[in-house]
């Protein structure tokens, strides 16, 4: 696998991502400095997937997209593509007015020399549709039927 220097973790910079066996690539252009978010959604706890969003002009897909695959769920307004060979989802394409329209969530587990550990986590309550509330320090419930 190529090596690549340790990438500081504050301001724009741009990162490798790779899916688990390399058939994945993509650079992304991300202030880590910002830190990342995860969500208590179904799918997010599942994949454990801590993301960060980025403008469709900050994310270059290097490798060919037939190492891709796509899965789309509810309102379809996102499509998360993951690795057809070792499974692992690398990034989502989506459009939300409330992000400002088109965007990607990176899978920030993906990229290369990132000491994710290092990085400022933010929650979302994504599995009680509870965006509204903006994101916080602290993980939202999952088995709670709604936060007050």
């Amino acid at each position: 696998m190529e090596q690549h220097a340790l990438q500081k973790t504050t301001g724009m910079d741009q990162h490798v991502g790779t899916c688990h066996c390399g058939a994945v690539r993509f650079a992304v252009t991300v202030d880590l400095g910002k830190g990342g978010t995860r969500c208590n959604c179904s799918i997010c706890i599942r994949v454990s997937q801590l993301s960060a969003i980025v403008k469709p002009g900050e994310f270059t897909l290097l490798s060919d997209a037939s190492a891709l695959s796509v899965y789309a769920w509810g309102g379809r307004t996102g499509r998360r593509y993951f690795c057809t060979q070792c499974g692992i989802h690398c990034f989502l394409r989506g459009n939300l007015p409330e992000l400002g329209g088109e965007y990607v969530s990176v899978n920030l587990n993906c990229l290369e020399n990132v000491e994710l550990t290092e990085l400022a986590v933010a929650y979302w309550d994504g599995r009680h549709d509870n965006w509204h509330a903006g994101p916080r320090e602290r993980p939202w419930p999952i088995l709670t039927a709604r936060p007050a």
